[in-house]
């Protein structure tokens, strides 16, 4: 009994260094949407999209590397006018403190259903409604969230202008296990599970089959589960560039915090994606016309 529970003192004391430095309450990665035209409709079709990154927090010396991949099903359906889409993730998560613990697995996977719509000119906005579930991993929230987006792109003029605001509601926000999101002290056995806010923003315009251009993101707590918690909040900016080949796309950007709070230190993060359709309907052969004479 005294070793399980040392165990599970460590990983608290672990994961407590871990939110307070890491993911904070924004079970959506800050800044994992960045480069995407979230608002606009995919054409038709099966596509696969992984976004990783690694980076490492000052002061406070933990690295966090986190791997997405995402299977989304653009239907050939609509709904008041817009395009029903099928999007599901299954996160990876490795975490370390210099010289102390290493942790790695699962994090909760994402199940979720979005509308988007082609406003016309150029311009699409979409909203996603989903669930991000609750495992039993040492490296995942230890609550079941809901998980909502509002975007707003343009796409026109080679340009991807796209605002993404990702809001977060917890089931549980006080539970009885601390996975990766324990209470402060005295109450670290505990998970604490706040309710966040996420703001992704892209400025990118293609130069045939490159792009360019800056990228930034924000995220607060909006809540604090426990009064001895402290909300978190941070915004970073970054430069993002890409190449597509054919059908596949290529993204790689880098960013790092300007400001930051109650988090211990300023995030240095190098991302990286791919976009591959996976399957899209064949497009019907046209029939020529031919005048007699």
């Amino acid at each position: 009994m005294n070793s399980k529970f040392m165990k599970l003192a460590a990983a608290a004391a672990l994961s407590c260094c871990i939110t307070t430095s890491a993911l904070a309450g924004s079970v959506t990665q800050p800044g994992e949407t960045v480069g995407l035209a979230s608002g606009a409709p995919l054409p038709e079709g099966l596509y696969f999209v992984n976004t990783g990154d690694w980076g490492r927090r000052s002061d406070v010396d933990v690295s966090l590397g986190v791997d997405i991949p995402v299977l989304a099903w653009s239907t050939p359906w609509t709904i008041l006018g817009g395009r029903v889409q099928f999007l599901i993730a299954g996160p990876v998560v490795e975490v370390g403190v210099h010289n102390t613990t290493y942790l790695r697995g699962v994090y909760n996977p994402l199940v979720s259903g979005q509308l988007a719509w082609d406003l016309g000119n150029n311009w699409g906005f979409s909203y996603l409604l989903g669930a991000y579930l609750g495992v039993d991993s040492e490296v995942a929230w230890s609550s079941t969230s809901l998980n909502q987006r509002f975007a707003l792109s343009y796409t026109g003029n080679s340009l991807n202008l796209t605002a993404n605001v990702i809001w977060g509601t917890h089931f549980d926000h006080v539970t009885g296990s601390p996975q990766l999101s324990p209470c402060p002290a005295p109450f670290a056995l505990n998970g604490c599970n706040p309710d966040f806010l996420n703001v992704d923003l892209t400025a990118t315009r293609k130069f045939g089959d490159w792009e360019f251009g800056l990228v930034a993101f924000g995220s607060t707590d909006l809540n604090s589960p426990i009064a001895a918690y402290a909300k978190q909040s941070q915004i970073a900016v970054g430069g993002l560039i890409g190449r597509s080949f054919g059908g596949l796309i290529l993204q790689a950007y880098l960013t790092t915090d300007v400001y930051e709070k109650n988090y211990g230190g300023h995030d240095t993060r190098l991302w990286g994606r791919f976009i591959i359709p996976v399957w899209q309907p064949p497009v019907p052969p046209t029939t020529p016309l031919y005048r007699r004479g």
